[in-house]
């Protein structure tokens, strides 16, 4: 039968094991311990990260998500808007929607879809009070602006 003092001998033999693999400077069985958990989740994330970065290294080595395609045409009285991304994000319509206005472009037509992706086709015509004309890039330029600043993106 095993004594007591063996089975003490065994766990302080085993707690000094695991303070020297996660690093620790601990000197009570709670501090070990407590430290060993949070070296554990350092590797963890560590382990996440790597994995992250093999996936995107066998993916044509593109690491950030893929960039929106915003489109613009120009239309006889307007432009066609298409905006694609991989990804939707909760009130990601009513920003560009509000980038739209703030230009001064009335949505004649629209049709979006945001359930998995985000789509968004609309066609868009200058507010009757707009002076001067708003070009192609300004509509591009307004509407990427509109998604970086969405919420939740």
């Amino acid at each position: 039968m095993v004594s007591r003092e063996q089975k003490r001998a065994s766990l302080h033999e085993k707690l000094q094991i695991l303070r020297t693999l996660a690093h620790s400077h601990a000197v009570n069985k709670m501090s070990i311990i407590s430290d060993a958990s949070t070296y554990i989740k350092d590797l963890k994330q560590k382990i996440a990260a790597l994995n992250k970065e093999l996936g995107c290294a066998k993916n044509m080595n593109i690491c950030e998500e893929p960039s929106p395609v915003v489109r613009v045409q120009v239309l006889d009285k307007g432009f066609l808007i298409n905006v694609f991304m991989d990804k939707s994000s909760p009130g990601l319509l009513s920003s560009i929607l509000q980038a739209f206005d703030e230009l001064g472009l009335t949505v004649i037509e629209a049709r979006a879809s945001c359930s998995n992706s985000f789509r968004l086709e609309a066609v868009g015509g200058e507010h009757e009070e707009a002076d001067g004309g708003i070009d192609a890039n300004a509509v591009e330029l307004a509407v990427m602006q509109a998604i970086k600043s969405t919420p939740g993106k």
